[in-house]
C-alpha cells in the first residue's frame, strides 16, 4: 500500500496492524472535540516531563530521545509502505523536516522561559495562519489583542531569556507550517501512515543534534524510559488524536480548542514543574487564548 492510498480509498483491514486496528477502533469510539483536548493534555504533560530530562542529555537529546522513539512506535503501530509517488514523498519530507525543527527549536525555548510563556510565543505562529489574509476589521482586533498579550509577557520581566523567546517564536513559525503541511498530509495519506514516515524524517533531523550533545548518555536506562515516556506523551498520542480529529470536524471548531493549549500549558507548568507567572502574564495567557479562539471563530468552515 502506498502513502497516497487515500487517493484511492482506505487500507484494507488485512493490510493493517493489530494495534492499528484498535487504535482505529478506539478513536471511532471517542467524540473528536474530546480528541483534540486529550491531545492538549498530553503534549503539555510531556513537555513538563521533557523539562526534566534536560539536566541529564539537554534539549537536543531530550528532542532526539522523543523523536526517535515516537518514530519507532508509529512505524510499529502502522507499519507504512516506503513505496510513495514523488508528490505523496514531497509532502512527507517537507512534514518531517519541519516537525523536527519545530521540535528542535521549542525545546531550546523550554530551557531557557517557563513552559506556559514558551508555548503562548510559540501560539502565534498558529495565529499567525488563521489570520493571514483575512480583511476583515475583526480579525485586526484579534491581531491587536495578541500584541498586547505579548507585550505583557514581557513587560517588568528583565529576567525572561531573549534567546528563549526568539527560539519560541522560530518553533512557532515552524508550527504555522506545520498546520498547513499536516493538512497536505491528511489529504494524501491514509490514517496514520502519513505521521509514521514524517515522524522517521523528523527523528533523522534531531538525532545527530542529540547525539552530538549528549553522546553515550542517551543510553542510560532511566533516560530511555524517560524518553519512551516524553514520546508517548508529547508525539505518538497527541499527533495521532489531531489527525484523527482533523478527519472528522472543520479546521475551525479545530482551532478554536487548540486556543485551549497556551492556557493549559501554564497550568501544567505551575503544577508539575512549579513555575509561576505574574498576574499580568496570565492576563497575556489568555489574550492569546481569546485571541485564538477569535480568529478561528472566523475562518471559513471550508478552508
Amino acid at each position: 500500500m502506498s502513502v497516497d492510498s487515500a487517493e484511492q480509498g482506505s487500507p484494507s483491514p488485512s493490510s493493517r496492524s493489530p494495534l492499528a486496528a484498535l487504535a482505529g477502533r478506539t478513536f471511532g469510539a471517542v467524540p473528536p472535540t474530546a480528541l483534540v483536548l486529550l491531545g492538549i493534555v498530553s503534549v503539555q504533560v510531556g513537555s513538563a516531563l521533557a523539562k526534566h530530562l534536560f539536566t541529564a542529555v539537554g534539549s537536543f537529546g531530550t528532542v532526539a530521545l522523543r523523536l526517535l522513539f515516537a518514530a519507532a512506535v508509529l512505524l510499529l503501530v502502522w507499519r507504512p509502505s516506503l513505496r510513495v509517488n514523488r508528490r505523496a514523498g514531497a509532502v512527507v519530507l517537507g512534514y518531517g523536516v519541519t516537525l523536527g525543527l519545530m521540535n528542535l527549536c521549542f525545546y531550546l525555548a523550554l530551557s531557557r522561559i517557563p513552559l506556559g510563556i514558551a508555548v503562548t510565543v510559540e501560539f502565534l505562529g498558529p495565529l499567525a495562519v488563521a489570520l493571514a489574509g483575512s480583511r476583515r476589521w475583526l480579525d485586526a482586533f484579534w491581531t491587536l489583542l495578541a500584541a498586547c498579550g505579548v507585550v505583557l509577557l514581557t513587560e517588568g520581566r528583565g529576567d525572561l531569556d531573549l534567546a528563549g523567546l526568539l527560539f519560541a517564536l522560530a518553533a512557532g513559525a515552524c508550527w504555522g507550517v506545520y498546520i498547513l503541511v499536516g493538512a497536505a498530509l491528511g489529504r494524501h495519506t491514509s490514517e496514520g501512515n502519513g505521521l509514521a514516515l514524517g515522524m522517521a524524517v523528523a527523528a533523522l533531523v534531531a538525532v545527530p543534534f542529540g547525539v552530538a550533545e549528549s553522546g553515550a548518555a542517551l543510553i542510560r536506562p532511566w533516560v530511555l524510559v524517560a524518553g519512551l515516556g516524553v514520546a508517548l506523551l508529547s508525539s505518538v498520542i497527541p499527533y495521532s488524536l489531531d489527525l484523527e480529529a482533523l478527519r472528522r470536524i472543520p479546521p475551525r471548531v479545530f482551532g478554536i480548542l487548540m486556543s485551549l493549549e497556551p492556557a493549559m500549558a501554564a497550568l501544567i507548568g505551575l503544577v508539575v514543574l512549579q513555575e509561576s507567572l505574574r498576574w499580568t502574564q496570565w492576563v497575556a495567557v489568555l489574550c492569546v487564548v481569546a485571541a485564538s479562539a477569535g480568529a478561528a471563530h472566523g475562518t471559513r468552515t471550508d478552508v
